[in-house]
């Protein structure tokens, strides 16, 4: 029995678990932050957070957003989370706690001005929290068994008892933040009710981007921002930025659901070709997946921090599986 000292040591998902499994996979590592997105945005109240609170909006409102900004703000997504999934339990707490202040004030009382009888959001509300949690691991579990390759072996999905586990563990990520205990989901079969119970919450509209304070369109000041503050200087980042919003949203809009990818918008024509990408692609997709790519995407989109913490993490998770693996020799 693991004493509390142990249970602290390690972390909310710890060293030969399911959870480590998907997030340290080289897939995860490459296409996280585009799969996270896509299905994120796809989630009314956190479109509306973004809209109403994101600096990113309150730069480009002034119209002072850049493509530095942009890439920040990806690289700070994947970065910030890292010591939640991959430190202890400490740490996890005290980055959430910070990321609860960081989030107090993202509220407001109009998600949709097209929909008004969605209501409103709050980032720090049990809803919104178990959502911006659960829809960060899903798209996670997608990745991995549509992306992630095992040396040669093409993506498999995991059996159905292993991602009833994956969730279950999700579910205790999810406890770092305000939460409802009922509703969070303990099996695959949970997650799909709780997709169904807040369905209207779910997909994009043409005024979803309003913006309620000023009637603008979000998507295009930022549009204008950046064009307008475009200098010869940020065409290392423009070209980080092709990967991440071009060819690894592509892939990464393969691996998420049909129902996500509908809820993004994409027509069924839109869909085949997607679908037909990642089938061409898949070279690639492996190839994107090796040691020296993915070192350079990992530094590149999840920081510096995050590859030493990437690195330590894997050291430990093949030492517990060795260690769990020989237990099961002896037992059996």
């Amino acid at each position: 029995m693991a004493s509390d000292e142990d249970s602290v040591q390690r972390g909310v998902f710890g060293p030969g678990s399911l959870a480590w499994d998907v997030l340290l996979h080289p897939a995860v590592i490459v296409f996280q932050s585009p799969a996270q997105f896509i299905l994120q945005l796809t989630y009314k109240p956190v479109v509306a957070g973004v809209r109403d609170w994101d600096p990113i909006s309150k730069k480009a409102h002034r119209g002072e957003l850049t493509l530095f900004d942009v890439f920040d703000r990806g690289q700070r997504n994947s970065g910030i989370h890292a010591p939640m999934w991959l430190g202890d339990k400490d740490t996890a707490k005290r980055v959430a706690q910070h990321l609860i202040r960081v989030h107090g004030k993202v509220a407001g009382d109009v998600i949709d001005v097209g929909t008004p009888e969605l209501g409103g959001y709050d980032a720090n509300s049990p809803r919104d929290s178990m959502w911006a949690t659960l829809t960060e691991m899903h798209s996670m579990l997608w990745v991995y068994e549509r992306l992630g390759f095992h040396g040669l072996r093409l993506p498999r999905r995991l059996k159905p008892e292993q991602r009833d586990r994956y969730i279950e563990q999700v579910s205790e990520y999810s406890r770092l933040f305000p939460h409802d205990e009922e509703e969070l989901p303990k099996s695959m079969d949970d997650l799909k009710k709780l997709y169904r119970k807040y369905d209207d919450l779910f997909g994009v509209t043409k005024t979803l981007s309003t913006i309620p304070a000023t009637g603008q369109n979000f998507h295009q000041l930022w549009q204008e921002s950046i064009k307008k503050n475009y200098h010869p200087s940020q065409r290392k980042v423009k070209f980080q930025l092709f990967f991440q919003e071009g060819l690894f949203k592509l892939l990464a809009m393969s691996a998420v659901s049909g129902k996500a990818r509908k809820n993004s918008g994409l027509t069924p024509r839109q869909e085949k070709k997607v679908l037909a990408a990642r089938v061409v692609l898949l070279p690639l997709v492996w190839l994107l997946q090796t040691r020296p790519v993915e070192s350079y995407f990992l530094r590149m989109m999840w920081g510096p921090d995050a590859v030493e913490m990437v690195a330590e993490a894997r050291k430990r998770h093949a030492q517990a599986k060795r260690k769990n693996s020989g237990e099961n020799r002896k037992g059996s």
